[in-house]
């Protein structure tokens, strides 16, 4: 008998995204439950072929249910998570809450598949932030041939990272600079419409947003905690899929040639590098993409063993809803927990 699942957060971006790929990628579930606030119970949503009626995450029991994807935010999951392991129910949380707590893995499957063992400690797992994953799923067979001493990495962040209201406001602003009408700024700081914007998330005391510390933090947590990180994160007027300039530096000697060689063999990547007009990946064409594209690999002249690469991924998928979706797959490949309904 197949599992019985959950998606709290179903109507929101990444849960939708979560219902197309569960059904995409056949997961064995016999059940599929639509969870969200009380304000949306009732709502309607696709799950394939079907249409799910959205029930309140306040009143369902979740006694029975196998694994919970959660995509709610973190004031959601600090209140929810632990009250749904509780009933033996298998969270994998998309959102921050959980990422640094020592007893809870911090997954993305093509780079620390084995960790997810210590999911009995809570009953949790927490998914990475949508930068990191991207991150790490070219880092890791990088780092493994090499050894990564240190990553500068500058992102280019499109505003469904902010969710609906994000993809909205750039749409609505975009729409005004046209007609000449005044722009709103509501989600952002600053207009983003023909614009960037240098900030996603809170500033921290030493200047840093949260946003750029997740990125060094959760890199840390899942590739190696010697790896030094900085980051600047930045805020694009772009509706779907994150970019990444990385620049990389090694141990070991590794040319632009080798790195290639090595990314296309590399579970979750996708080379796409000629050294030619339109050669490279841009965040249109990963739209819907599960992969991690990699572009514009070369060696960086300022460094003895340094590379520079490009970095794109669906930030809704590989970033969030596929990551989460995989670490599912795991624990059900791996026979990590059993459908209750057959026990």
């Amino acid at each position: 008998m197949g599992y019985k699942v959950a998606i709290v957060g179903a109507t929101g971006n990444v849960g939708r995204e979560m219902l197309n790929i569960l059904e995409e990628r056949g997961f064995p579930a016999d059940e599929v439950v639509a969870l969200a606030s009380r304000r949306s119970q009732g709502t309607e949503v696709s799950f394939g072929d079907k249409t799910l009626k959205v029930k309140s995450l306040d009143t369902y029991d979740f006694a029975g249910t196998d694994i919970c994807l959660m995509s709610a935010g973190g004031a959601v999951a600090k209140e929810w998570a632990p009250k749904i392991a509780a009933k033996g129910c298998v969270v994998i949380d998309n959102s921050s809450a959980f990422r640094y707590d020592q007893d809870v893995p911090l997954i993305v499957p093509e780079v620390n598949a084995d960790a997810i063992t210590g999911f009995t400690k809570r009953n949790i797992i927490a998914n990475p932030n949508c930068s990191t994953a991207q991150l790490v799923v070219a880092l890791k067979p990088l780092h493994d041939h090499a050894k990564i001493l240190r990553v500068v990495v500058s992102t280019y962040q499109s505003v469904s990272g902010a969710g609906k209201d994000g993809m909205d406001e750039l749409f609505q602003q975009s729409r005004a600079v046209f007609v000449a009408d005044p722009t709103v700024n509501k989600k952002f700081t600053k207009r983003i419409a023909f614009n960037v914007i240098p900030h996603i998330d809170v500033f921290m005391e030493d200047g840093s947003t949260k946003e750029e510390w997740k990125v060094m933090a959760e890199t840390k947590k899942m590739l190696d905690p010697k790896i030094k990180v900085t980051c600047t994160a930045v805020r694009v007027p772009v509706f779907i899929g994150h970019s990444e300039a990385v620049n990389i530096e090694f141990e070991r000697p590794i040319s632009a040639e080798e790195a290639k060689a090595i990314l296309r063999e590399a579970p979750g990547c996708l080379v796409i590098d000629k050294h030619e007009d339109g050669g490279y990946i841009t965040p249109i064409e990963t739209a819907g993409e599960d992969a991690t594209y990699i572009s514009r690999i070369r060696e960086d002249q300022t460094l003895e063993n340094g590379l520079n690469i490009w970095v794109v991924a669906d930030n809704l998928r590989k970033g969030a809803a596929l990551n989460a979706i995989q670490i599912a797959e795991l624990l059900v490949n791996r026979k990590l927990i059993g459908a209750k309904k057959a026990a």
